[in-house]
């Protein structure tokens, strides 16, 4: 078994480990081979000599004193001291000795055991390094060809070496995909597993998957000088980015937005055609509300804790709201206020009265269009 050292490096090369993560595989893999033919309980160590590429297997053994029960107990773990001076005379109870060992001794066994052994351990550093790999990717844009589509809608595509799974709830409503198709998603999870090895999900509606397509399509945001602050998404049908640039020479919108929302639009379509509304951050949040309300035009907003009560005319109602309830939504997402429309009173009518101010209340928002 001379040679198994070059033959370690060999696999190492062949599977893109380090030379050093293959060795510890060999050496665990020599550990767990011995501990299957020699001693279950027994303690093992193996020394790599790089400059004549052999390997040698050590056995560890415990001194004890010649009444210490553990001798009877843990035979081979354990040598009275009187044997163990006997090799060493120097030796005092509780010191180690080491005695050398050869598989070779121990037949076909010994030599199936560890060619197991020897793969099972480079399978998993192989594995552990894609983990790594693909763990450090997370948050970031994967895409591949869709390999298969189970019978409950899940997607399941080819990303380099490794399969990853778009489940349906993680895809936009309306999207269909076909064996052969090339998509994009965020990569949201890694997970690796004995009996299926790594595990890759991604997916489509995250508000991340967003500014990562935004990141790729507008050069000034890639560049640092225009930064997204929030963004917030009701997948498939519209979502709000909140923009704000270092320069004061830089428009974030209209950067983003692009010549004639080229850039917007290539986004867009990406998703579904989902309609993206760009707006100016404000670390202001009065002026931040207003803003994410776009287009309803507002005339003021009072901040109540984690309450924003805005008050607009009658006609900007239902801008504000929008359909179904989904402008609304999303300024609220995107602030993190709780949103109180104020209609703004009408003027006096011809028998001189004036109409109250009517309130518009979130949660009968919610209750009107079934949210």
């Amino acid at each position: 078994m001379e040679k198994i050292i070059d033959i370690i490096d060999s696999i190492a090369h062949e599977k893109g480990l380090p030379p050093e993560s293959a060795k510890e595989a060999f050496k665990a893999a020599l550990v767990q081979t011995a501990k299957r033919v020699i001693c279950e309980e027994c303690d093992f160590e193996v020394e790599i000599d790089e400059k004549n590429r052999r390997y040698t297997l050590y056995q560890k053994i415990t001194v004890a004193k010649p009444d210490d029960p553990r001798l009877v107990d843990e035979p081979e773990k354990f040598i009275s001291l009187d044997e163990a001076k006997d090799i060493d005379s120097d030796v005092e109870p509780g010191d180690e000795l080491t005695s050398e060992v050869n598989l070779e001794d121990y037949g076909r066994n010994a030599a199936s055991a560890l060619y197991h052994e020897i793969e099972y351990h480079i399978q998993r550093f192989v594995e552990e390094q894609m983990f790594n790999k693909y763990k450090a990717m997370i948050g970031t844009i994967v895409n591949g060809p869709v390999t298969r589509v189970d019978s409950e809608q899940n997607t399941y595509i080819e990303i380099d070496e490794v399969r990853a799974v778009l489940p349906k709830r993680n895809r936009i409503k309306g999207e269909s995909f076909r064996v052969g198709d090339t998509i994009k998603g965020i990569l949201r999870y890694v997970g690796i597993d004995k009996k299926f090895g790594i595990h890759l999900e991604i997916s489509r509606t995250m508000p991340k998957f967003l500014e990562e397509l935004l990141r790729q399509e507008v050069p000034e945001i890639a560049d640092g000088l225009v930064i997204i602050e929030k963004s917030a998404r009701i997948p498939g049908e519209r979502a709000k980015v909140a923009l704000t640039a270092v320069s004061p020479r830089v428009d974030p919108v209209g950067a983003t937005v692009g010549v004639r929302g080229v850039r917007i639009n290539a986004v867009s379509h990406e998703l579904h055609n989902e309609n993206i509304d760009c707006i100016e951050y404000s670390p202001i949040p009065e002026i931040f509300v207003a803003r994410s309300l776009s287009p309803a035009i507002i005339n003021s907003v009072k901040i109540e804790g984690d309450k924003a009560v805005v008050t607009l005319p009658a006609d900007q109602k239902s801008k504000a709201i929008g359909k179904s309830g989904i402008n609304i939504r999303l300024a609220s997402m995107l602030t993190g206020y709780q949103i109180e429309l104020n209609e703004i009173a009408s003027a006096p009518s011809k028998d001189g009265s004036k109409k109250e101010e009517k309130q518009i209340n979130p949660d009968a928002l919610k209750a009107l269009f079934g949210e």
